[in-house]
C-alpha cells in the first residue's frame, strides 16, 4: 500500500490537521467555562457549582467519581456543592475535562488491530499510574492534575484517527512490522507526530501550559527544562509501563527503554516502578468503571 505523506513541514501537517477534524476541535461550553473559572484565583467553590447545576450529565459523572473507592472519601455524596469542596476545584476541573474528552473515544477501528477503545485503556492505564507514581514521590497535591496529563497524553492519536486515517493505519502497520519509532513513522507519513497535534488542540482548548507541555513533550523529555520536566517525565515513565505491559494500545512507546536515571530524576526507584505494575491491572479496571464514557 502505498500513502501518501501529508506534508513535509510539521506547521503545515497541524493546520491541515486542525481543519478536518470537526467537532472534535471544539471543547463543550460548560468545560471551557469550568476550566476558566478554576484558572482565575477570584472564583469560589459557588461559582463552579453554579456552572455544574445546569449540567446534569456532568452533575452525574462528578458524583459517581466522587463516591467511588477512586477517591476513597469517608461517606456517601449526594451534593455537588458538597462534592465540590470535598474533592476540590481543580480535581472537578479535571473531572469535568476527563468526561469531555472520554466522549472521543468511540468503538470506530483505527485500524485492523485496535480500535478508539484500545487508545482509551491505554490513555487510562497511564493516567492512573501516573497517578500512583505521584503519590509515591510525595506530590500528592498534583495527583490530579497528573492523572488528567496521562489520560489526555495521546490525544493527538485521536486527532490523527480523523484527520488523516490511512496515514495512520499505516504507522500502525509498519510499527507492528517492524521496530522502528512510532512517532519517527507520523512524521514521515503525516509530517507531524501525535505529539505536535495533541499540543496544539490542547493550545486551542486553553488548556494549562503545564499539560500542553505533556503532550507535547512525553516522547522526548530530553528537550525540557528543569522546570517544566516532572508531568511530562512522570507520564514518559507511565507510558513506557503500559505500553510494555501491553495494556490496550501500545505501539507509541514500545521502543523506548527506561534507565535508572530517568526513574531517579524524579525519585522515584525500580522498586517504586515494580508495584505500579503489579498493582496496574486493578487499578484499571476500577478507573475505566468510573471513566468509562
Amino acid at each position: 500500500m502505498s500513502i501518501t505523506p501529508v506534508a513535509t513541514d510539521p506547521a503545515q501537517a497541524v493546520k491541515l490537521a486542525l481543519s478536518r477534524i470537526g467537532d472534535i476541535a471544539t471543547l463543550p461550553e460548560v468545560t471551557a467555562r469550568i476550566i476558566s473559572v478554576v484558572d482565575d484565583p477570584k472564583s469560589t467553590a459557588r461559582d463552579l457549582h453554579n456552572i455544574i447545576k445546569n449540567d446534569p450529565a456532568l452533575a452525574t459523572k462528578i458524583l459517581k467519581v466522587v463516591n467511588s473507592a477512586f477517591y476513597g472519601l469517608p461517606g456517601q455524596v449526594s451534593e455537588i456543592d458538597r462534592a465540590i469542596v470535598l474533592l476540590g476545584l481543580s480535581a472537578v476541573k479535571n473531572i469535568a475535562i476527563s468526561t469531555s474528552i472520554s466522549r472521543l473515544f468511540t468503538s470506530e477501528r483505527v485500524s485492523d488491530r485496535f480500535s478508539a477503545r484500545d487508545i482509551w485503556k491505554h490513555c487510562v492505564a497511564v493516567a492512573v499510574a501516573t497517578r500512583q507514581f505521584c503519590s509515591m514521590i510525595g506530590k500528592r497535591a498534583f495527583a490530579e492534575e497528573a492523572f488528567l496529563a496521562g489520560l489526555i497524553h495521546d490525544l493527538g492519536l485521536l486527532i490523527e484517527r480523523q484527520a488523516f486515517p490511512d496515514q495512520l493505519k499505516e504507522v500502525i502497520r509498519i510499527a507492528s512490522e517492524t521496530n522502528r519509532p512510532f512517532c519517527e513513522l507520523e512524521m514521515e507519513l503525516i509530517g507531524a507526530d501525535h505529539q505536535m497535534l495533541g499540543a496544539a488542540l490542547a493550545a486551542k482548548w486553553k488548556f494549562p501550559r503545564g499539560l500542553q507541555t505533556v503532550l507535547g513533550y512525553h516522547h522526548r523529555i530530553d528537550n525540557l527544562t528543569e522546570e517544566n520536566r516532572l508531568p511530562a517525565v512522570l507520564v514518559y515513565i507511565a507510558d513506557m509501563l503500559v505500553c510494555h505491559e501491553r495494556i490496550g494500545f501500545f505501539l507509541t512507546a514500545g521502543q523506548q527503554t527506561l534507565d535508572d536515571v530517568v526513574l531517579e530524576s524524579v525519585g522515584l526507584s525500580e522498586s517504586d516502578f515494580n508495584t505500579v505494575r503489579e498493582e496496574l491491572p486493578n487499578l484499571v479496571e476500577e478507573a475505566e468503571a468510573i471513566f468509562r464514557p
